[in-house]
């Protein structure tokens, strides 16, 4: 009772003092030297990264430890995303997050075992109360792992105050090795206004980068007329590494004058789609490239900006020299320049911007209904930044809703009435997008009333209905039918399903519910024996997966065990 008395009082008195950082109050989560595989607010798809990924050395099982003293405020467990992830409220009023673990420390895997054996879910959300697993400084709290949404072994660390916003690790005195500058690969230029134009055309244009091996950049001397932007794609990369990590901050100048900032110190996860906007996301679509905008447009609304004056614009006037300078560190203060000289002339002869013009045109401050015969596409006012004509065409089943350029911040629906289909092939009908140069129908989350079925979705494209027959594939790895398996500590089955995809499934041993962990990327499901829900010699097992139109697959199997 008086530890939780304590924590209380230093909760509530700390938790409004956060303008300072303690460099000295979190230790490490892992005890080996910390290499970076990704950095906070690194840009990633529709996001930016929340925290530090922290290499494994390649591979899992290694002592996770609490960073500081605390209780544990939340666990979830799911199949994607942060995988097996923990969250440690302190009583400074942080939180620190631990992702992609392998399992827990034993009474927390206890505790979180007997949750989903009671709610008979591997994907569970959990909110203990302050007094139910208290945790000290440098206590183990888990094994790195790669569940998730992991691309390989590492550690997804996390400090977020007592908003639930995250903050950089790095300015809590976290320290990763980096000698290294920051490297800029690519470099446009916008023209903004009516009457602007950069090297005679009004298009977006490409500057020829030279990088003068000094940590410094230029690039061949410009003539531009009118309010312009610039943009640029930049990485960092720390010692023992060769990841492209993101970079700590960027400042622009013109002139000698402070005109644009962006820091990557804490952001609100509300606000993280808003990527989209601070990118070209055009660019990125085609050319996989992430400019970042040194100017903000209308309707971002990114925390992450400070000194901006205009907007980030400059406008070149005619006769005139000027400068432009941009400068990009990292956390350790490594910094590169780059320098561009922009001469100032006026003229008429002038190439003009592409223009797409379609029957249909977006006002992005209106709703909007689109409709061709079955097929119904539905926009709330404010789904997306900008006016523009939109590509809306139909081929029987087929949708061309515009190509995937333009960002969405809000879902739009999009529809089919199936009525006309046969009342024996409307159970296994679904709205996919179609991707890649194959089309391939991947499943879009598909819902359906009476004779419609709706998906909601952020991304524009090519979408048809699919149609799923096949019922999920089922395969045991590790064992066959009628095997002794006393000296087994897992049950490994391989499931998979070819067209919609898994949504559920559930197994039991003599008729028990059993926890079956699921891992997406090797599509395997497996079951630890420790959990000790078999007590006996002959044992019946029974696994049911369906997919996302219904189709299920049972596959029922003997073994033995002592």
């Amino acid at each position: 009772m008086r530890l939780l008395t304590v924590f209380l009082l230093l909760f509530s008195s700390l938790c409004t003092a956060q303008s300072i950082y303690p460099t000295d109050y979190f230790r490490p989560p892992l005890d080996i030297t910390l290499v970076a595989a990704g950095t906070f607010g690194e840009l990633r798809s529709n996001h930016f990264h929340s925290g530090i990924d922290i290499k494994t050395q390649q591979r899992e099982g290694l002592k996770v430890y609490a960073a500081a003293s605390g209780y544990v405020s939340r666990i979830k467990v799911s199949h994607f995303g942060y995988g097996k992830a923990l969250y440690i409220t302190h009583p400074n009023g942080y939180t620190t997050v631990y992702g992609h673990l392998q399992k827990f420390s034993p009474k927390i895997e206890a505790y979180v075992k007997a949750q989903q054996y009671e709610k008979e879910s591997f994907e569970i959300e959990l909110f203990p109360n302050l007094e139910d697993l208290t945790i000290e400084k440098s206590e183990i709290i888990a094994f790195s792992g790669n569940t998730g949404g992991s691309g390989g072994p590492h550690l997804h660390y996390e400090i977020r105050d007592n908003q639930e916003r995250p903050l950089n690790p790095m300015l809590f005195g976290l320290d990763i090795a980096d000698t290294t500058r920051p490297i800029i690969s690519e470099v446009y230029a916008y023209a903004i206004s009516e009457d602007a134009h950069v090297n005679k055309s009004k298009m977006k244009q490409k500057l020829r980068l030279i990088d003068n091996k000094n940590g410094t950049y230029t690039v061949e001397n410009i003539e531009a007329y009118g309010k312009i932007g610039f943009a640029i794609e930049s990485i960092d990369r720390q010692d023992l590494a060769s990841n492209k990590n993101g970079v700590y901050n960027i400042q622009a100048r013109y002139n000698g004058n402070l005109c644009f900032e962006l820091a990557y110190k804490r952001f609100s996860f509300d606000e993280t789609r808003h990527l989209n906007r601070l990118i070209d996301y055009d660019h990125y679509k085609t050319n996989k490239e992430r400019l970042q905008k040194l100017f903000v447009e209308k309707g971002n609304p990114l925390s992450m900006y400070k000194n901006i004056v205009n907007d980030g614009y400059i406008v070149v006037e005619d006769s005139t020299s000027s400068i432009y300078k941009v400068r990009i560190n990292d956390f350790k203060d490594n910094d590169t320049w780059l320098h561009i000289n922009i001469k100032g002339v006026k003229t008429n002869d002038v190439q003009p911007q592409e223009d797409l013009s379609t029957p249909y045109y977006i006002y992005a401050n209106q709703d909007h209904h689109l409709n061709d015969g079955r097929i119904n596409v539905d926009f709330t006012r404010n789904t997306f930044y900008d006016d523009f004509f939109i590509d809306f065409k139909v081929s029987s089943d087929t949708l061309f809703l515009h190509k995937d350029i333009i960002p969405a911040k809000r879902y739009f629906d999009i529809s089919y009435d199936i009525s006309d289909y046969k009342s024996e092939d409307v159970n296994k009908l679904y709205i996919a997008r179609l991707v890649g140069w194959n089309d391939y129908p991947l499943y879009s989350k598909t819902t359906r009333k009476e004779n419609v079925l709706t998906t909601s979705t952020r991304i524009l494209g090519k979408y048809a209905l699919a149609s799923d027959t096949i019922a999920p594939i089922i395969q045991p790895i590790n064992f066959s039918k009628g095997k002794w398996l006393s000296k087994y500590k897992f049950l490994k089955i391989k499931i998979d399903d070819d067209a919609s995809g898994i949504s559920n499934y559930r197994a039991a041993i003599n008729g028990k519910w059993i926890l079956m962990e699921y891992d997406y990327k090797t599509k395997t499901l497996t079951y630890n024996f420790d959990d000790g829900i078999i007590t006996e010699t002959k044992n019946n097992l029974k696994l049911i997966v369906t997919d996302n139109v219904g189709n299920n697959s049972t596959f029922e199997i003997m073994f033995y065990r002592k």
